[in-house]
């Protein structure tokens, strides 16, 4: 069954290019476009697709207050978000990913990725462009020293631990089962375990919470 995708871009060439592109990737259905946030959000919440592509700078609502509306705290149905930006400001990745985007992509990403992308979002994974991934968490540690760090509602294990190492590396589920010579499914029971347990909704958060508490550091393959 197709994912089936919004995206929002101000910019007509830009949003038209993307739908072309999304469109042409196999298992994935454009079914609106929006060329505001406001606009974006009304479609949302009328079609209900799988997953929004949504830009950061849009007039009307901008794409981080239109991911706040459909995926923040408190959304009793929130809907997939995978931002898209040309710029790398890290003010804007913070502004998304705490407002409950699920990626976080360059426009010039390519189709390869921008399908990724979605594709995970959909699955309730997460994709951030590994340019920025590393030093945008590092960064989320140091942003708001002042806060309180959270604790996991139970204990982590020590196989828990290793598994949330991996992940705030940026390394998917397969990569993980890889390095530590576990099955697939293995790996996804401790990750779901790890969202309960940190009481994240999803893996973005959930390396998020691994910088913010120290517990982060290189993954086994160094």
């Amino acid at each position: 069954m197709s994912v089936r995708v919004l995206v929002a871009d101000d910019q007509e060439l830009v949003r038209t290019g993307l739908a072309m592109i999304l469109d042409a990737q196999p298992g994935i259905d454009v079914v609106a476009t929006a060329a505001d946030g406001l606009e974006a959000v009304r479609l949302a919440e009328r079609l209900r697709p799988d997953v929004c592509l949504l830009d950061v700078r849009m007039p009307v609502l901008d794409g981080i207050a239109a991911t706040r509306r459909l995926a923040g705290p408190g959304v009793a149905q929130p809907t997939a978000v995978v931002v898209i930006t040309t710029f790398d400001l890290d003010e804007y990745v913070y502004g998304a990913l705490r407002a409950g985007a699920r990626g976080f992509l360059f426009k010039d990403a390519g189709p390869a990725l921008l399908s990724q992308a979605v594709h995970a979002a959909a699955r309730g994974d997460a994709l951030i462009a590994p340019s920025v991934t590393t030093r945008l968490l590092n960064a989320f540690a140091r942003h708001d020293p002042a806060l309180p760090r959270r604790q996991p509602l139970e204990p982590l294990t020590d196989r828990e631990e290793q598994v949330l190492r991996e992940l705030a590396a940026g390394r998917t589920n397969t990569e993980i089962a890889a390095d530590l010579f576990i099955s697939l499914s293995t790996v996804k029971t401790h990750v779901g375990s790890l969202m309960t347990k940190l009481g994240v909704r999803n893996r973005v958060e959930a390396a998020i919470w691994a910088y913010e508490t120290g517990r982060a550091g290189p993954s086994t393959k160094g």
